[in-house]
This record gives C-alpha cells, sequence and structure tokens, in this order.
C-alpha cells in the first residue's frame, strides 16, 4: 500500500468524470485536495499531467498521475487501505470492469444524444438507451447496488445516471427514466446518492441546474455536432 504522500485531484464540479475520483477516494477514506479546472482555460497543471487527452480528472499522488476517471478508480482501490472498491473474486472482479465499460462505451454517447437532439435521430437513440437502461435494470435485481450491498466501480461509474440525470432531464424537458420502467435503477440512484460519503462530493445539485440551464444551447449544438453526416 502506499506511503502518505499528498494526494489532489484536477477536476471540475459539474463533472461526472471528475466525481468518480472523489468518490473513490471517499468511500476509501483518502483526504484530498480538489483543484477545480477552468476547461475554456485550461491550465499548465492540467496540460503537464494529462498532455494527451487534456482532460479531468487527474489524479495526483505524490509525483504521480493517473489520468481516465475509471482507472483512477483503480488506482485509488489498489494504493491505498479501506473497503475493496472492487470485488476479490477474479470473474467478478472482470465482470465489474465489463459493466464499468459498458457505461461508457455504450451508454455515454446515446444518452446525450437522446437528451439533447430532436426529431427521428433522439427517437434512435432514446430507444438505444433505454435498451441499455433495461441492462441495467437487469443487473441490480435482488441487489442494493450493482457490486451487493456497498457501493463499488460499477456504481461509481454509473454516477451520472444517479445526480446528473435528473438535472439534465429537468432542462432538456426529456424524460428517460421513470419508476415503472426502471424502478430498480429509480431505487439504486436514490440510495447511492444518499450515501454520506458519496453525498460529500456531489455538486449542489441546484447550482449545478442553474449551470447546465445557461449551458442547454451549447449542450444541443455540441449534440447535434456528434450526429452522423
Amino acid at each position: 500500500m502506499s506511503s502518505p504522500a499528498a494526494v489532489k485531484v484536477i477536476g471540475a464540479f459539474d463533472s461526472p468524470f471528475s466525481h468518480r475520483a472523489e468518490a473513490a477516494l471517499r468511500l476509501k477514506g483518502v483526504p484530498y485536495e480538489l483543484i477545480l479546472e477552468d476547461l475554456r482555460n485550461k491550465s499548465e497543471l492540467l496540460l503537464t499531467h494529462n498532455p494527451v487527452h487534456k482532460k479531468v480528472p487527474v489524479l495526483l499522488h505524490g509525483d504521480r498521475a493517473v489520468c481516465e476517471s475509471l482507472l483512477i478508480v483503480e488506482y485509488v482501490d489498489e494504493a491505498f487501505d479501506g473497503p475493496a472498491l472492487l470485488p476479490a473474486d477474479p470473474h467478478e472482479r472482470a465482470m465489474a470492469r465489463f459493466w464499468s465499460r459498458f457505461l461508457d462505451d455504450k451508454c455515454s454517447k446515446p444518452f446525450w444524444l437522446a437528451m439533447w437532439t430532436d426529431g427521428e435521430a433522439q427517437k434512435g437513440y432514446m430507444k438505444e438507451i433505454k435498451e441499455s437502461f433495461a441492462l441495467l435494470e437487469a443487473q441490480l435485481e435482488g441487489k442494493r447496488f450493482f457490486g451487493g450491498d456497498t457501493i463499488g466501480l460499477v456504481d461509481i461509474a454509473a454516477c451520472g445516471f444517479a445526480h446528473w440525470l435528473g438535472v439534465c432531464e429537468e432542462v432538456s424537458g426529456v424524460i428517460l427514466v421513470t419508476d415503472d420502467e426502471f424502478p430498480r435503477l429509480r431505487r439504486w440512484a436514490v440510495e447511492y446518492v444518499s450515501d454520506e460519503k458519496i453525498r460529500a462530493c456531489l455538486p449542489d445539485r441546484a447550482v449545478l441546474l442553474e449551470h447546465f440551464s445557461a449551458k442547454k444551447e451549447m449542450f444541443m449544438a455540441m449534440a447535434k455536432s456528434m450526429l452522423p453526416k
């Protein structure tokens, strides 16, 4: 396990990816300093430590830097003492990694396009993201969290569908998840944001709502640019 070197997170207050890094550290009980980044004017600190993607989050642990949110969660789990974020069983560990990648590879883009586009394109992406939500719903059968009774890698990976989803729905007017259609996913979201350690590193909902409302036109333009030509 690691020596007590300084731990810092370069992040953005409105980013679910930044939240992943903070959530992992808080669940492990690791003190850290949060450095909020202005993504419109990226700092030398960010560009130095993530010169490839130039994105948040970046974990700084002493003189080491770790980029990419899911890799950060795994690094934190392995580098620090505290409750395990990944299962010990090799197969269960592999499945946790599978579903965490599923969330980024299969859910992020259709979710964004379903939320911020319109017309026939939106209908197709709504169908796609709801099919993915149905797969996640099935994973929660008989379980409080994706990995069982405690928050783990997949829950952290899915954080955007806990705290950020409702804000996006309110701003866009598009409802993707209801109690009738995805009751387990809705219950899971409440459980996740109610956890004391998780709640401590979630952005204030009212502030997030105001922030996203101000960016609605930008989000719609971004989504339009992502559509196939």
